[in-house]
């Protein structure tokens, strides 16, 4: 007699949920996937994802995690002209506090257009015979009760509902996920939520880069916002991707006029950012699309772990537990890792999905592998005016004290710079920023002066046409 596997339904086919229906096929589940929008066939855009539009970089931390999820998929995206960038050996970045030299490598990242990233591990996810697509649907509501869910209810393309029983019910619904409603529709209390919104703006465009950078690779160029110091959020950050182009993103705050034409946006990259850099490298690049705007880049985070009752037989992972603005690129890295520790609590427990307290334990795992990223993120944006009703807590305060002075000392300090960078790639903990050595470290500051300029070598400006 052949044993039954267990079943899981995974609301949501972005990489989040497409990782988490990996992690459960892992271990011995069946799984359906349920998708709101139509997926493409190939690495083409796709309605419900505006945001694929603006950088996107896979740091090393999620890149391992991924690998661990689909071995093969590095070696995928390399084979599709995906780069291996080391960081900060091939990193450009001028910091609010000075331009940080290129160090020896410690962490790296992956930079690819979004639509190539999903297309690979849609790839690789579908080709799983225990996953299945089901597209053009979404979730209405979860059935159970308060102690247990049981499955969920579907709206079909035909408008038709109905319901999928599972042993397991995943949301990776993203920023709009209604997990709150759902829980409240089944009696249970709304989870403790924060928000912190920088109110950045982004203004995205493709270009070809020049052919003698295109050819020879070229590094990536970040500006970052200045929101303590200056206190603009006006920034950008050129990407180097697959086939020999460049994403290029620029940022703005509260106020400011983003850039929506060509003309404008040229503008903007040179003389609106504090360093010209980027302007001055795209006036030998050839614009490959228009401007594309998005104001979605709140930080928002729903406590779920901390509930003081949670239903069996449901978890919450992506953006739906922790949407982070986009600029520090950790959104894709956090739904690997989230991804990989529902895989390993389920490997721990189970292989039963209704396994008494199961999804409790993996809420709380989920509620731990978001939490660097958003100290990250959260550190910073709490600065800009505006950014959440009361402003910075005192704990806001003394992090965002201790980290400035860790980015000062980076910039003239090569062991702080790694350590540092490790963290920010979410290869090592936030834990291991607050080390003896660390600390002294951070008390006496950059062993070198600071640079006076952007950090390209000569080879890399004539490359790039630029003196």
């Amino acid at each position: 007699m052949t044993e039954r596997k267990p079943v899981a339904v995974v609301l949501g086919g972005s990489l989040a949920g497409l990782l988490a229906a990996r992690a459960l096929a892992s271990t011995g589940a069946r799984v359906t996937v349920v998708e709101r929008d139509a997926l493409p066939s190939g690495p083409e855009p796709r309605r419900g994802l505006p945001q694929a539009r603006h950088v996107h970089q896979l740091w090393s931390g999620g890149a391992r995690a991924l690998e661990q999820l689909l071995p093969g998929a590095i070696g995928r995206l390399r084979a599709a002209g995906v780069s291996r960038v080391p960081m900060t050996t091939d990193m450009v970045a001028l910091s609010p506090h000075g331009w940080y030299r290129r160090w020896a490598e410690s962490a790296f990242m992956l930079p690819a257009s979004r639509d190539l990233l999903d297309w690979v591990v849609r790839q690789l996810v579908l080709a799983d015979g225990d996953i299945e697509l089901v597209e053009r649907a979404e979730a209405v509501a979860l059935t159970g009760t308060d102690a247990a869910v049981t499955g969920v209810r579907i709206r079909d393309r035909d408008n038709a509902e109905r319901t999928l029983p599972a042993g397991l019910v995943v949301d990776a619904t993203g920023r709009g996920s209604r997990a709150s409603h759902w829980l409240a529709g089944l009696g249970l209390p709304g989870p403790e939520r924060r928000e912190v919104d920088s109110g950045l703006v982004y203004a995205s465009r493709l270009f070809r880069a020049p052919d003698q950078a295109a050819r020879d690779g070229f590094p990536v160029v970040n500006i970052e916002p200045d929101p303590r110091g200056t206190g603009t959020g006006r920034g950008g950050a050129l990407m180097p991707v697959e086939d020999g182009k460049w994403i290029v993103t620029l940022f703005g705050g509260r106020g400011d006029e983003m850039p929506t034409t060509a003309d404008d946006f040229a503008r903007y990259a040179r003389e609106e950012l504090r360093h010209p850099i980027i302007g001055e490298l795209l006036a030998n690049a050839e614009p490959l699309t228009e401007v594309a705007l998005t104001r979605t880049t709140a930080n928002r985070r729903h406590f779920f772990e901390r509930m003081p009752v949670w239903p069996e037989n449901f978890v919450v992972l992506g953006d739906a537990v922790c949407a982070l603005n986009p600029l520090y690129g950790h959104g894709m890295a956090v739904s690997a890792q989230s991804a990989l520790a529902l895989r390993d609590v389920v490997r721990r427990q189970g292989p039963a999905l209704d396994t008494p307290g199961l999804s409790r334990h993996i809420q709380k795992a989920v509620g731990r592998t978001v939490r660097a990223a958003w100290d990250l993120a959260i550190g910073a944006d709490v600065f800009y005016p505006g950014a959440t009703e009361t402003g910075p807590t005192l704990r806001d305060r003394l992090l965002s004290a201790y980290v400035g002075r860790l980015l000062y000392t980076a910039t003239g300090n090569g062991r702080i710079a790694r350590r540092v960078t490790d963290v920010t790639a979410l290869q090592r903990g936030a834990e291991s920023l607050l080390t003896p050595s660390m600390l002294v470290a951070a008390a006496v500051g950059p062993l070198k002066p600071p640079l006076g300029g952007p950090p390209l070598t000569v080879e890399e400006r004539k490359a790039a046409g630029v003196s």
